[in-house]
């Protein structure tokens, strides 16, 4: 017997189909062993030794692997051909070791790139060692990713209150992020102005715009304002116009390379609107196959890499779809050969393509679910265009001048003479020249045309857009920050951490990623610099290559890098906020004193503070004036003391007070007034991804509205709600919550749509609560009390208190009297939260008085 290991089920008994009665497929369900989340997993002292645990299910997978193994003549380990497959293997190998069933075994590690019979049997048959070097690389990453997460976040919970975490790659993202939200604030409009003019010529009305005056070639701000434009129309109104010549040049556009990870997911983000991880899952699910014909099969190939090029078998395969399906002049006389352009590019593996480049969308469009197809499409028509003809076209420029040649105008137009690739691919909007691929009408120099109209246009010029995952996923790339296989989960951390949100499908920095930004910056400025983590990011490949000891990497960065953290914790953190404020002020106060001074009293200053929920701008008079803004906005108004001049959206039609939108300490909200004196006014936060500055009355009554009644669950007959919470956007039913995608959701999602959502998150959390008994309402507090069936068997609960039934109690004869005094005694166990905490402190009194004392011992 032989034993081959996978890391999924699924792709398990796929491959077990492929191998036979001889072989026995085994899943280890992804790694098997990991850090432990505490400091000194990793031992800088013990050349970065590292304390690895194995949790409790897979410590029952590989119990049961280990048996299959001590039975078996071969192990072959057939995980993924990139470094986290190989380190799996590693990990599996390391523990079967331990438990002493690799006497006798023979071990062959075994990579194929698709998951096709062919294939399969083909590794099998041509098995290797494990790759060591692939091992080391990937031991050094998690070493200093860890060394980094644990030694780095600690100093920011020390110094910044409300900041989570810091990391390697993720905090060097965030900075993009938030440079270019810098930018976008400090960025100064400019008005320019264009003249345009319809024309008439060859019986066919075009566009053309001026380009130059008395010879000179107009920049884009020569004309700076409206009485200009006029002028220089007038002088376009001195007719006839008369053609002056006119340039035609032949251009090739040339098919982009087959997929690599990062360009994947920028064009499925573009194209699709999927979101990296979206991308990554569905292309996982292409990976691992479908069933065509009776047999399980592999339909794309591995989908983490940043190679480019693809077997010569399926090139073959492309070149004969090509020829066959478009006809041989859409065919390149030779293959195409592609060579990635990104930094540190790993080329051992294929570019993304099908598995069988002749398996069309449509022979697989039975057996995919709607993302499936868009994503197998896309895959396919990129990895066909890449060995397609380059598209011919035609690029023409008509130069045209005024009566006195003291205007000339161009027109320019692009017409395509042959498609060749863009007949199936064309690239998403990102991407897109800006060529204009209007036809221009058959012109002849020393041919007069007509002037129907000359248009002065007004321009303003735009600040940087936001990054878009597609964009923002490139220009990590472009930097050589992170790989392909890290890059959805460094922006789902991002948004996880709540350092970001996401706004029109763009990252936005919240107040909380800017505020760490700025601290890493002024205080750990070399570990965030671009060019340092590219680097690093390229010694960590030297590993994977052999050509560095991944010891000495983690070694030379360690030695300056911990005591940098030791420091910084040493500076008050007074010190610290009073250097941010003075870093952050060209963002807060444009660097203007007059900027800084309170509104609300005399001679108050405004700077930068910090509490338990983060950072705000306040008064150096507090706490007699409690004037506080919002960090991160210049205008903002004050929430205290202040003399706000707040923004009436109109009248509340159910109380007759003002609606007002109002900035406080955390963030904008909306305020109901009221003539009640001592009665709360009625207040709703505005959520980060909705403008502020854009809410009308009508949206604020919907936040005021909140929750909001989608309707009755079909099957428990209960209400399912949307609202707004702390985490963000919600729907909930019978103590089920599940996210919605944005703020609007909220006001818009269907019942169908919330009972999908609710089921789906149940079935994560591995599924549902089920309802033993129903023991009706409690006397005392709202909430019903019911028996439920959990995890690790029936309980009672009531709200946030569960009381486990006493053992041999049947669920079906609890009174509501029974768990009433249940769940009194276990409410009654609970401590209250200021007594853990003084007691937490106390401990840390009496630690640091049993260390102070050897030292003073020892001196």
């Amino acid at each position: 017997m032989n034993v081959v290991i996978v890391e999924s089920p699924s792709k398990a008994k796929t491959i077990n189909k492929y191998l036979g009665k001889d072989f026995k497929v085994l899943a280890s369900f992804g790694h098997v062993r990991d850090l432990p989340a505490k400091d000194g997993s990793v031992k800088p002292d013990e050349e970065f030794a590292m304390d690895w645990v194995v949790d409790k299910d897979s410590n029952k997978r590989l119990t049961e692997i280990a048996k299959a193994v001590k039975e078996s003549d071969k192990l072959y380990l057939a995980t993924d051909p990139d470094r986290e497959g190989e380190a799996i293997s590693w990990h599996v190998l390391e523990v079967l070791a331990k438990k002493r069933a690799l006497k006798d075994v023979e071990v062959k590690r075994v990579v194929f790139n698709e998951i096709t019979k062919s294939a399969v049997l083909k590794a099998i048959a041509e098995p290797r060692e494990l790759d060591q070097q692939l091992v080391d690389a990937y031991l050094a990453r998690r070493a200093l990713d860890y060394l980094v997460g644990f030694t780095l976040s600690p100093v920011l919970w020390r110094k910044l209150p409300g900041a989570r975490s810091a990391g390697r790659v993720q905090s060097v993202a965030l900075r993009l992020v938030c440079e270019r939200e810098n930018e976008i604030e400090a960025f100064v409009e400019r008005e320019y102005w264009s003249v345009e003019a319809d024309l008439t010529g060859g019986g066919k009305g075009f566009g053309s715009r001026l380009f130059a005056l008395n010879g000179e070639k107009l920049d884009k701000y020569a004309l700076a304002n409206e009485e200009a434009a006029k002028k220089a129309a007038a002088l376009v109104e001195n007719t006839p116009l008369t053609v002056a010549g006119v340039e035609r040049k032949p251009a090739r556009r040339h098919p982009q390379p087959p997929f690599t990870t990062s360009t994947l997911q920028q064009e499925a983000a573009r194209k699709l609107g999927f979101p990296a991880a979206k991308t990554m899952r569905v292309a996982q699910s292409l990976y691992e196959g479908k069933s065509l014909g009776g047999e399980v099969t592999g339909l794309i190939t591995y989908m983490r890499t940043d190679g480019v090029t693809i077997a010569q078998e399926a090139l073959n395969a492309t070149r004969q779809l090509v020829s066959n399906r478009y006809g041989d002049k859409f065919l390149p006389e030779k293959p195409r050969v592609y060579k990635t352009k990104a930094k540190n590019a790993q080329e051992a593996h294929e570019a993304i393509r099908p598995t069988d480049p002749m398996r069309t969308p449509s022979d697989v469009a039975g057996v995919l679910d709607a993302d499936e197809k868009k994503l197998y499409e896309l895959i396919w028509r990129r990895t066909v265009a890449s060995q397609m003809e380059s598209a011919q076209m035609e690029r023409t420029t008509v130069t045209i001048l005024n009566a006195d040649k003291s205007a000339e105008l161009r027109s320019t137009g692009t017409v395509i003479q042959f498609e060749g690739f863009l007949s199936v691919y064309q690239e998403g909007k990102d991407d897109e020249s800006d060529e204009n691929e209007a036809r221009l009408p058959a012109l002849k120099e020393g041919e007069e045309v007509n002037l129907d109209k000359v248009n002065p246009k007004q321009h303003f010029t735009d600040p940087p857009p936001r990054f878009t995952e597609a964009s923002l996923v490139k220009k990590m790339e472009e930097l050589g920050i992170g790989r392909p296989s890290t890059y959805a989960s460094i922006l789902t951390v991002l948004r996880d951490r709540s350092y970001v949100f996401m706004d029109r499908n763009r990252f936005v920095p919240d107040d909380k990623g800017r505020l760490v930004t700025a601290f890493l910056e002024k205080f750990f400025q070399q570990y965030v610099e671009y060019d340092f983590t590219a680097d690093l990011e390229a010694q960590l490949d030297y590993v994977s290559d052999g050509k560095e000891q991944w010891q000495k990497v983690l070694e030379a960065f360690w030695t300056a890098f911990k005591p940098k953290t030791e420091e910084i914790l040493g500076v008050r953190n007074a010190e610290v906020i009073d250097a941010l404020d003075e870093y952050l002020g060209p963002m807060l106060f444009e660097n203007d004193d007059e900027a800084r001074k309170c509104p609300s009293c005399d001679d108050g200053r405004l700077g930068l503070k910090t509490s338990r929920f983060g950072a705000f701008v306040g008064c150096s008079n507090y706490p007699e004036c409690k004037y506080t803004r919002q960090f991160g906005s210049k205008n903002a108004e004050g929430e205290e003391g202040g003399t706000p001049e707040n923004k009436v959206l109109g009248i509340d039609p159910e109380t007759g007070g003002e609606i007002e939108v109002k900035v406080g300490r955390f963030g904008p909200y909306i305020e109901v007034g009221s003539d009640v004196e001592g009665e709360k006014p009625k207040r709703a936060s505005i959520p980060k991804d909705m403008d502020a500055g854009l809410v009308d009355l009508e949206k604020a009554l919907q936040l005021l509205s909140l929750p909001r009644e989608v309707g009755a669950h079909p099957e428990t007959g209960k209400p399912i709600t949307s609202a707004i919470g702390r985490y963000g956007p919600y729907v909930a039913h019978d103590g089920t919550y599940a996210k919605l995608e944005s703020s609007e959701d909220v006001f818009t999602v269907g019942l169908n749509r919330a009972v999908t959502l609710i089921a789906e998150t149940a079935a994560k959390k591995g599924g549902s609560k089920t309802v033993l008994k129903e023991l009706g309402e409690h006397p005392e507090e709202e909430g019903p009390v019911r028996v439920l069936d959990g995890r690790y068997g029936p309980y009672v609960n009531h709200k946030r208190v569960n009381a486990t039934l006493p053992k041999d109690t049947d669920p079906q004869s609890v009174t509501l009297e029974q768990a009433l005094e249940w769940l009194a005694a276990k409410a009654a166990k609970k401590p209250a939260k200021k007594k853990t905490a003084a007691k937490k402190k106390t401990t840390t009194k009496k630690t640091t008085a049993k260390k102070a004392a050897p030292k003073k011992k020892a001196s």
